[in-house]
């Protein structure tokens, strides 16, 4: 947490995440899915800055992403370990540079995060667990949709998702990387 409380304005940084979010170009989307733009961040914030900012950062913008999507799944899990694991690779390990490297690692990242939404419309479904307005979360959409269909859904979001992770890693996060090292070696600490 060092990198934000010497350069505060690093932590305003998180709130473009949930404006790509809402504001993802059609141009950038592959079958009308979107970038998960949340493991793209989270990733060289944890790498620089250590376990436990990546872990308080994923912990708020799981927050933040949830308060864009009220539901009764949440993405807080998944982020907040995905920022603990990242942080402890970026402290413990040599240091990541490569772009391969963060590509994968976004990858995972997104991988991880699908998982977990998934992971957790399904335990709520299984049990008949009741969303929002009292409505059964096994039903998301008009009658007749039966599982395979969401379950198809899900995985080209998912497929989707980790090919967007794979094409914007090399540059979204090694740019992000550069900039919050270049930051941390400014504020002192290095």
């Amino acid at each position: 947490m060092i990198l934000a409380t010497r350069q505060p304005w690093l932590m305003f940084s998180m709130l473009v995440v949930p404006l790509l979010t809402l504001a993802s170009p059609a141009w950038l989307r592959i079958a009308g899915t979107p970038p998960a733009w949340a493991p793209l961040w989270l990733l060289p914030w944890a790498l620089v800055d250590g376990q436990r900012s990546g872990s308080l950062a994923g912990l708020c913008l799981g927050l933040l992403l949830d308060s864009l999507n009220p539901g009764p799944v949440s993405a807080i899990p998944a982020l907040l370990l995905l920022g603990w694991w990242w942080g402890r690779l970026g402290y413990e390990g040599p240091p990541i540079e490569r772009s391969f490297n963060l590509a994968l690692l976004a990858m995972i990242g997104t991988l991880g995060l699908n998982l977990s939404l998934m992971a957790q419309w399904a335990w709520r479904s299984w049990f008949g667990l009741r969303g929002l307005q009292g409505a059964p979360a096994a039903r998301l959409a008009l009658p007749g949709w039966h599982g395979s269909d969401l379950a198809m859904a899900g995985v080209q979001i998912l497929l989707g998702q980790l090919l967007l992770a794979a094409l914007l890693a090399p540059v979204f996060c090694s740019l992000l990387l550069l900039l919050f090292r270049r930051m941390q070696t400014a504020s002192g600490r290095g």
